[in-house]
């Protein structure tokens, strides 16, 4: 929760190949203090069934950047394995992109909510409310 002197960040992920919420991405956030500061790994979380991360750590005063790693390759593994069970091999790969980052600026006081489209071949994101 975002107070005076501090933002706070939420996310969550639609799995756009399926048209589903993608369940048990891992997601770490870490942050900084100005452009050049040192980057401090805050902790993470994973998605729930409905694609979101509710308890992402909370950001410590004077934060200025946040920095969302979401670990793909697992989760498109595991889709890959469930929908080969009784199909043959259609691809070799899960993910084209094994990981995304985002990284973004923050203001105290306001709340981020950055949702991700994701697919094997393509990920967007947005700043949503």
């Amino acid at each position: 929760m975002s107070t005076e002197t501090t933002a706070s960040v939420s996310t969550h992920i639609l799995d756009t190949s399926i048209g589903r919420p993608a369940e048990g991405v891992a997601i770490s956030l870490s942050a900084r203090t100005g452009l050049h500061g040192e980057w401090a790994a805050l902790g993470g979380s994973a998605t729930d069934a409905d694609g979101r991360c509710k308890d992402l750590p909370a950001l410590p005063e004077g934060t200025t950047h946040v920095r969302l790693d979401f670990e793909t390759e697992t989760y498109f593994e595991k889709k890959q394995a469930e929908a080969q069970q009784d199909a043959p091999r259609v691809r070799d790969s899960g993910a084209f992109f094994p990981e995304v980052t985002i990284t973004f600026a923050v203001n105290p006081g306001e709340h981020y909510h950055v949702p991700l489209l994701l697919n094997p071949f393509g990920y967007s994101v947005y700043r949503g409310s």
